[in-house]
């Protein structure tokens, strides 16, 4: 029996799987929400049995991921008697730079190269790492792989990576757009050509993968020809707690006008801006949300301009494939966030894209939510990167 547990840790959160990966079933897996602020929610789910909630602090990854672990040999709802039945560890890994284009076991070398990496994916790649070295010392000797968001959007062509600055900073510092959330891109586009029962190698997408950290990636052919996020996850859409795409100016505007260090201004735009920034209220669409209904206007402001952002990246993507089959919703809020989705569509007519407003609001699952007179599907198809992860792991085990 193989065992692989798949840690993937976010900015703020962190979801795991364990799955035997002979029949790729789900022994159990668990989210744990909110780390870093004052309230934090761990939820657990054995493969059989109902869901066991916990609310309390967790001030970091690493307990984080000392609570994963122990739910796992709870005496009454884990699933396993001990952690030597854990074969593998697979590691979700935001930004591995050029070094590594594919997953690959973790070795010391690895971390560092990882460490190397923390300057490109400040709010991610410490997550990551510390994740690795706590189930590096829980569990000594157990193979461990890291598989990387970066992986997915190597094929790219060199007119969509490359920045429109001096060359030698990329042949000399590797200056260039990276993307990130590959993983989830590759699940769902896959997915989405199985829901369409069409090959994906004659599907053109746009994949929309909107959570605490978004980005939208066009894929033709199952391959990502361009995407949003760029050299760090700092790029492109509005986050979270991140600004996206702003005038470059504005870092010397903010540093001169402030009197800011670099590190200020960088703290500003990852981790004071976005849904956070503009709301003034939370990073978390779901509290800026309940703030909306009750009319507050800065909540209104960041909601709408959150998904105005996305709208233009679409229609952007839409002109860059040239064709567009599917617009793909996944991740937290596009799985969830039935109003963004709405405003992120509308417009979107001129592409031939048309939202069914019923199908929108009471779909959440896997779905098919545009008009079905719609020439270009929307579509809703949550992501599981556990499970791509779970397989690259498993087949690095293996051979």
């Amino acid at each position: 029996m193989l065992n692989v547990l798949v840690i993937n840790c976010g900015s703020s959160s962190l979801k795991y799987q364990l799955m035997e990966m002979e029949t790729e079933t789900l022994r159990a897996k668990g989210l744990i929400e909110r780390i870093g602020l004052a309230q934090g929610i761990h939820t657990f789910s054995p493969g059989t049995g109902p869901s066991v909630i916990e609310e309390l602090p967790i001030a970091d990854h690493a307990r984080a991921c000392e609570l994963v672990l122990a739910a796992l040999l709870h005496p009454e709802h884990g699933v396993l008697e001990s952690l030597q039945q854990i074969a593998a560890i697979g590691h979700r890994v935001v930004h591995a730079g050029e070094r590594y284009s594919a997953s690959v076991v973790i070795t010391d070398d690895v971390v560092d190269a990882l460490r190397a990496c923390v300057p490109l994916a400040p709010l991610h790649n410490p997550a990551n790492i510390t994740g690795i070295e706590a189930a590096m010392r829980v569990l000594p000797g157990v193979p461990q792989v890291g598989v990387f968001d970066t992986a997915f959007h190597q094929t790219m062509p060199d007119k969509a990576y490359i920045y429109p600055i001096p060359y030698h900073l990329y042949t000399e510092h590797k200056i260039r757009r990276y993307g990130f959330h590959g993983t989830s891109h590759r699940y769902v586009t896959a997915r989405a050509a199985q829901m369409l029962e069409r090959d994906i190698a004659d599907l053109n997408f746009i994949s929309c993968h909107l959570g605490n950290g978004a980005s939208v990636a066009a894929v033709r052919g199952g391959r990502s020809v361009d995407t949003s996020m760029g050299l760090t996850p700092l790029e492109g859409l509005m986050m979270g707690t991140r600004s996206g795409d702003i005038d470059p100016a504005l870092v010397g505007f903010l540093s001169r006008t402030l009197n800011l260090d670099l590190g200020g201004v960088e703290k500003i735009l990852n981790k004071e801006s976005g849904l956070l920034g503009i709301s003034g209220i939370s990073s978390d669409l779901r509290d800026v949300e309940r703030e909306y209904a009750k009319g507050n206007d800065r909540a209104r402001l960041a909601m709408e301009t959150y998904a105005y952002h996305i709208r233009k990246y679409i229609g952007a993507y839409a002109v860059a494939l040239g064709r567009v089959d599917a617009i793909i919703f996944t991740a937290g809020v596009g799985e969830h966030a039935s109003l963004i989705r709405e405003w992120a569509c509308n417009g979107l007519d001129a592409i031939g894209a048309t939202l069914d407003p019923f199908k929108n609001a009471t779909r959440h699952d896997e779905s098919i939510i545009s008009k079905s007179s719609s020439r270009v599907r929307i579509m809703i198809v949550p992501t599981n990167e556990e499970l791509m992860i779970a397989r690259d792991t498993a087949q690095l085990v293996r051979t």
